[in-house]
């Protein structure tokens, strides 16, 4: 099928890595499906972060979907890689889940009250969950059933057999000197490990060095499992293998022709992988991006094993509002599953569809969150009257849905800030909330919360999880006597014609007209004078006529917008509280 031509002034990045994706893949496979890919890691909770590795690819793999192509986006789970610490902010599990340390994902249990079978199970659940809610078609590879089931056996055989042009490549990016024979002999040293792990691509596990030579195959120890192991041994012509464990002492001589227990290291690993799957693209993080790292090296060896590199986009990292950039092996970083909580998932979908990988973006969890939602639905009335930019037309649309359809949405979009206001003032009483959600369009009232649904529901699991409790609204039960009181003539006037307005404002639109109006009466100004026919000293008036009524109302100088808060209060408490 031909490529459409496209002008890259009227495109996003989507279209145009697709069009590269789509002649890469017929050059290089021409009749045969297009090949995406993602990685990802059940180590741990699974978090924003990591999905940037999964949208790239599914955002690509999707426009080429929509363009009649047959597209594979495969996700492999690197379920079958080495427990490495114990990560924090996990509930169910405690320290005596570092005996565990260096087995195989798919080997250590899941946490305390888990119904998944082991570790890796027990992560990948959850993100396959959210993956789901978002629309998201995958091929999912584990890579414990690959490399247990034999299917890597002639990669790893080609790999050991090619094992000196491998370390010879490697060798141009190490910056250590190999160990001594007598630091060979020592067991390995988990937090040396976790450093090296982790201190970035070019220091990452490159195979093993023993006395015997370089060996880019790592076995799990027949005895404890882990993979604190050592080949000793290797014969290329009768594939007879021997190791010994530094964890444990075992030692062994397996034939590798036969054995199914371990793996390639993972800077061979990946690259073993991009031939035998054919992938055409497969994004990568900028840890993984440096020189020296696993993409470059990677690019190398995947000669090896008769492949070619991906086309292959750096992505940049995912920052949550008010936290640093994430990472898997510190606790308590937000998950697909806690951003579906509070959002709908085209808002989800959107984040990532209109950023270019190459730019950092932020999730919000604060009240940035509210700001976020009424960016969209401007956005969505632009895009309904034909005004949104071709660009931001594009996001939208890869946002709301797939090839396969649209996403389920909310029947009334009601804007998120007042839905949070309503589910925050009515604490969980669903008959209020749908009186006042009924008040807010008098001509086209709301006639069950069903039609607010899903947004409804994420806006009160915001209020209810990340809202503080020092911020949270509690209407008075009495009025504030002592404050009433003391107002002077100007400040009893402004609540008088707020009052004397209520009934005939009884909506959203006519409480945000009257409320921002009584100052500008009050100053000898029309209620329908615009910012600019008004001096500026207005707009402190307003504020502090906002104050006084929030402080009449909640006993703050601030709180939810005015109109909604009013319509939450009700007419009648309204009256009462502010001294009628």
């Amino acid at each position: 099928m031909p490529i459409v031509a496209q002008s890259t002034e009227t495109t996003d990045w989507v279209s145009r890595f697709a069009d590269e994706v789509i002649e890469e893949s017929e050059r290089r496979a021409p009749g045969k499906p297009v090949v995406v890919a993602s990685g990802l890691s059940p180590s741990g909770p699974i978090h924003l972060g990591n999905l940037r590795e999964v949208m790239t690819p599914h955002l690509v793999a999707d426009e080429i979907r929509r363009r009649g192509y047959e597209v594979r986006h495969l996700i492999s789970w690197d379920d079958y890689d080495r427990y490495r610490k114990v990560p924090a902010g996990v509930t169910g599990i405690d320290e005596s889940w570092a005996e565990h340390i260096g087995k195989p994902l798919t080997s250590v249990p899941a946490p305390k009250g888990s119904t998944h079978p082991n570790w890796a199970e027990h992560f990948k659940a959850a993100m396959i969950a959210s993956l789901a809610e978002l629309g998201v078609e995958f091929d999912g590879i584990s890579q414990t059933a690959q490399y247990t089931s034999g299917a890597y056996r002639d990669q790893i055989l080609h790999a050991m057999k090619h094992r000196n042009e491998i370390d010879a490549i490697l060798a141009q990016y190490r910056t250590r000197p190999k160990p001594t024979k007598k630091q060979q002999q020592k067991p390995v040293d988990e937090a040396e490990l976790e450093a090296e792990e982790g201190s970035g691509a070019a220091s990452e596990d490159d195979g093993s060095s023993g006395s015997a030579g370089y060996f880019p195959y790592k076995p799990y120890c027949g005895n404890c499992e882990k993979d604190f192991t050592t080949v000793t041994a290797y014969d290329d012509d009768s594939t007879e293998m021997t190791y010994a464990c530094g964890a444990c002492g075992f030692s062994e001589t397996v034939r590798l022709s036969e054995f199914n227990r371990g793996k390639l290291v993972w800077k061979v690993d990946w690259p073993m992988r991009w031939a035998y799957e054919g992938v055409i693209f497969e994004p990568s993080g900028v840890d993984h991006s440096s020189p020296g790292s696993s993409y470059q090296v990677g690019g190398q060896i995947v000669g090896i094993f008769g492949g070619k590199q991906p086309i292959g986009p750096m992505y940049a990292f995912v920052g949550i509002s008010g936290m640093a950039k994430m990472s898997s092996s510190r606790g308590g970083v937000p998950t697909p599953a806690d951003a579906l909580k509070i959002m709908e998932p085209q808002i989800l979908r959107w984040l990532y569809a209109r950023r270019k990988p190459n730019q950092s973006f932020k999730i919000a969890f604060d009240q940035e969150i509210q700001r976020l939602y009424d960016e969209w639905d401007r956005l969505a009335a632009k895009v309904a009257d034909g005004s949104a930019l071709p660009a931001d037309v594009a996001a939208y649309t890869r946002a709301v849905g797939t090839a396969a359809g649209e996403l389920p949405k909310t029947p009334r979009p009601l804007p998120y800030r007042t839905l949070a206001s309503v589910a925050d003032i009515t604490a969980g009483h669903q008959d209020q909330a749908l009186r006042i959600l009924s008040d807010l369009d008098p001509a086209n009232p709301l006639t069950s919360l069903d039609e607010a649904r899903p947004r409804y529901d994420k806006a009160e699991a915001w209020i209810n999880t990340h809202v503080p409790a020092d911020q949270r609204t509690i209407v008075r039960d009495e009025p504030d006597v002592e404050l009433l009181q003391s107002l002077d003539e100007r400040a009893q006037q402004s609540l008088r014609l707020l009052l004397d307005g209520l009934e005939e404002h009884w909506s959203l639109d006519g409480l945000t007209h009257l409320v921002y109006g009584v100052p500008k009466v009050q100053a000898g100004f029309s209620a329908d004078a615009t910012p600019k026919e008004l001096p500026p000293e207005i707009k402190t008036v307003q504020r502090s006529f906002f104050a006084l009524l929030y402080q009449l109302l909640v006993g703050r100088d601030t709180g939810p917008r005015l109109p909604t808060l009013l319509l939450a209060v009700g007419q009648e408490r309204v009256r009462k509280l502010l001294g009628e």
